[in-house]
């Protein structure tokens, strides 16, 4: 009997202990609770009174102080833009891979990575330039389309998709023409190849397709060359590029502005000569 009361009495001490460690633990995260919001609160005024460093700040210690808030992965894309907001990419960008990394199957996923692709298109300069930033843009609008097919970002991501093979596309305009002035003919041949089958939704298809039947024709390749001028006329009749395609084949070919020219020109000489005569 005296054993039965001991152990009674050690079971409800036992009892006592783990209540209170759990009542201690639970106003403890109530606290951490409270100052992560706090944190958080104090980041979006740092915002929206434009010190966006402050806030980024602000968004990580409120993730650090409770990582496992639901408040945590959105502390997170919270730092992201306010990088973002100020052209600090590098960060935003940061920032934007540890969330996808931590949260790989957060809801805001989409966005995530619609932002980061943003922040890479955002640095794109010109063709001339580094290509490293559009092509991690592509990559990212590419993911965003395949992953999220039916949303808003993957609308948009299509837009500017069409506006990176435009550079892209550019790129190997400009290349092919400096490999032409050159006379490095295989060279050439190949960056405006690169444009007819990968780039030829984009304005810069006909001026490609036209240095093709110019640089085979130079070359003697008259079939090669005759291939191309029919794709170019078949697709393109009406511009200017097909025109001027025209014109390797037909010498004496005149266009119809150019005889416009011609006879305002006549007529302005014949005009001036007249004032001469008596």
């Amino acid at each position: 009997m005296k054993i039965f009361v001991k152990l009674l009495i050690l079971l409800l001490f036992l009892s006592s202990c783990s209540k209170e460690e759990q009542k201690i633990s639970i106003i403890k995260e109530k606290e951490i609770n409270l100052q992560m919001i706090d944190a958080y609160q104090e980041g979006v005024k740092a915002f929206e009174e434009g010190d966006v460093l402050y806030a980024a700040k602000k968004f990580n210690e409120a993730e650090i102080l409770f990582p496992q808030s639901e408040w945590a992965p959105r502390s997170i894309l919270m730092a992201a833009y306010a990088y973002y907001s100020q052209d600090y990419y590098f960060d935003a960008i940061s920032e934007l891979e540890r969330f996808i990394k931590k949260h790989p199957k957060h809801k805001r996923l989409n966005y995530a990575h619609f932002l980061l692709a943003i922040c890479y298109y955002e640095q794109i300069v010109d063709e001339k330039k580094d290509l490293g930033p559009l092509i991690s843009a592509q990559k990212e609008f590419k993911f965003v389309i395949e992953k999220y097919p039916n949303s808003d970002f993957a609308l948009d991501s299509k837009f500017k998709l069409d506006l990176i093979n435009d550079v892209l596309a550019s790129k190997e305009i400009f290349l092919g023409r400096y490999y032409m002035k050159k006379e490095k003919w295989i060279a050439a041949i190949n960056r405006f190849k690169q444009v007819v089958e990968y780039y030829d939704t984009t304005v810069y298809i006909e001026e490609a397709l036209h240095r093709l039947v110019e640089i085979h024709y130079r070359l003697g390749l008259i079939e090669e060359s005759k291939k191309y001028a029919s794709l170019l006329g078949y697709n393109y009749q009406s511009s200017r590029w097909y025109e001027a395609t025209y014109t390797i084949f037909n010498k004496e070919y005149e266009s119809p502005i150019d005889k416009i020219n011609k006879k305002k020109g006549n007529f302005i000489i014949r005009k001036f000569k007249s004032l001469f005569e008596l």
